[in-house]
C-alpha cells in the first residue's frame, strides 16, 4: 500500500512509518536516554528479591546435582573414599600369606613341646591344624575377598584346634611347675615357658583377627556397620590411606602388647567380646610369664 502525505512530493511505505515508530518506554526502560531515543532493546537484570535470591540457591544447588551425577566412576570414589570410613566399604581384601605363616610358626612351636606337655597322643591336634591350615590355602590360596560358610568354620575350627593344644601345654607346665616336677634346667623351662607364651600370642591373634566385625571377608565386604576393636587409623583417619584396613599384622601387635602390657594399648576393645577376650589372655599370659620365670630364678640360684 502507497501513501502520500499532502504537501510533499515523495512517498512513504508503510514499512517506513511503522520502522520509525520508537519502542514503548514502558515496554523496555532504561536509564540510557540515548539508547531510549535510538529504539535499541536494553537487557535489565531481574529484581534482586528474597523469592529470586532462593530461586537462584536453588538453581545452584540443581547444578551442582547434575555435575555429580555426571562424575566419572573415579571421581564418584573419591567422593565416596572422603564421606564413608573404610570398615563400610568395599576393599579387595586380605593377602592370606601372613596368617598361613604365623599358623605354621604357631604349630612348630606345638611340636618343640616334649610329649608330658602334649595333648595326647602328641601329634594329633599339630597334625590336624597343619591339614586344616593346607585346605584353607587351597580352597583360598591369594586374597580372603569373598565370604565362605565352609572357609570360615575351618579357619574356626583350626584356631580352635591350635587353642586347645596351647592350653592343655599351659596347664600342664602350670602344674608341673606347682607339685614341683618341672625340669630342673632353667634354660628348657624357659624355652618351653617361651614357646607356649608366643603360641598364645599367635592363637589370641587369630581370634581377634576371626571375629573382629564377622572375620577378614566380611570386613572386605564392609558388612559390619561398628567395629569391635577401633584401631588408632580408624580414629584419626587423617594419619592413615583413606583405604587402610587392619590386617593380621595388626592384630598380632595388638596380641603381643596385650601380653607384655596385660592392657590395651593403642588398639581399643568396644565389643564385649573383644574386652572378655583381651581379660583371658592377659590372664593366661601373666601367669605362665610369672611362674615360669620364677621357678627359673629359683633354678639359677
Amino acid at each position: 500500500m502507497m501513501g502520500r502525505v499532502p504537501g510533499s512530493q515523495s512517498t512513504l511505505r508503510d514499512d517506513d512509518v511503522v520502522a520509525s515508530v520508537p519502542d514503548d518506554p514502558q515496554e523496555h526502560p532504561s536509564d540510557n536516554p540515548q539508547a531510549e531515543s535510538s529504539g535499541e532493546r536494553v537487557e535489565v537484570p531481574p529484581a534482586d528479591g528474597p523469592l529470586d535470591s532462593t530461586l537462584h540457591a536453588l538453581r545452584g544447588q540443581l547444578r551442582n546435582m547434575e555435575r555429580l551425577l555426571q562424575l566419572p566412576g573415579r571421581a564418584m570414589g573419591e567422593v565416596e573414599q572422603r564421606l564413608v570410613p573404610a570398615w563400610r566399604r568395599r576393599t579387595s581384601g586380605e593377602a592370606r600369606w601372613a596368617v598361613s605363616v604365623a599358623v605354621a610358626v604357631a604349630i612348630g612351636l606345638q611340636l618343640s613341646l616334649p610329649s608330658k606337655l602334649a595333648f595326647p597322643p602328641r601329634w594329633l591336634l599339630p597334625t590336624t591344624g597343619l591339614a586344616l591350615l593346607v585346605g584353607l590355602v587351597i580352597a583360598n590360596p591369594r586374597r580372603i575377598d569373598h565370604r565362605s560358610t565352609r572357609l570360615r568354620a575351618t579357619s574356626i575350627l583350626l584356631t580352635g584346634v591350635m587353642s586347645i593344644a596351647n592350653a592343655v601345654s599351659a596347664g600342664r607346665l602350670i602344674a608341673n611347675l606347682l607339685n614341683g616336677t618341672a625340669t630342673e634346667d632353667a634354660g628348657v623351662l624357659l624355652r618351653w615357658g617361651g614357646a607356649i607364651w608366643l603360641t598364645n600370642i599367635v592363637v589370641f591373634a587369630l581370634w581377634y583377627w576371626e571375629l573382629d566385625r564377622g572375620g577378614p571377608a566380611a570386613r572386605a565386604e564392609g558388612a559390619r556397620e561398628y567395629p569391635d576393636l577401633l584401631f588408632e587409623q580408624m580414629a584419626t583417619p587423617n594419619i592413615a590411606p583413606s583405604n587402610w584396613e587392619p590386617q593380621f599384622v595388626d592384630y598380632f601387635y595388638l596380641a603381643f602388647t596385650n601380653a607384655t602390657a596385660f592392657s590395651p594399648t593403642d588398639v581399643i576393645p568396644l565389643a564385649r567380646w573383644a574386652k572378655m577376650m583381651m581379660l583371658l589372655q592377659s590372664v593366661v599370659s601373666v601367669s605362665t610369664l610369672v611362674l615360669v620365670i620364677a621357678r627359673a630364678v629359683n633354678i639359677l640360684k
